[in-house]
């Protein structure tokens, strides 16, 4: 009977030491998977970060095209503006002129 006994504690004892030895050799393959996720990550930031700085350089040339396209436009109006001015101009010497002419 004492036999079975020890051999039982002998049984146990070397069973818990293997499930000691499986976590352990869990924890460093996570820890493995771990750092190589960390690494993939690393090269998916760096590749997104590169991404984004080309779409702000597209954004900023875009900016600067859409300012030009501005002053562009603002001249275009004040030009036409001026022609306006002098059509309205034109028309009041005109309308009066014909007052003057009707008034006396």
């Amino acid at each position: 009977m004492e036999a079975v006994a020890w051999t039982a504690i002998g049984l146990l004892a070397v069973a818990l030491m293997g499930s000691f030895g499986s976590f352990y050799y869990l924890g460093t393959r996570i820890d493995a998977l771990g750092a190589r996720l960390d690494a993939r990550i690393d090269v998916q930031g760096a590749d997104l970060g590169a991404r984004i700085e080309a779409q702000g350089s597209r954004i900023d040339a875009l900016g600067a095209r859409i300012d030009a396209q501005g002053v562009e436009l603002g001249a275009r109006i004040r030009e036409q503006g001026e022609e306006l001015g002098a059509r309205i101009d034109g028309l009041a010497s005109t309308l009066d002129d014909h007052l003057r002419r009707h008034t006396g």
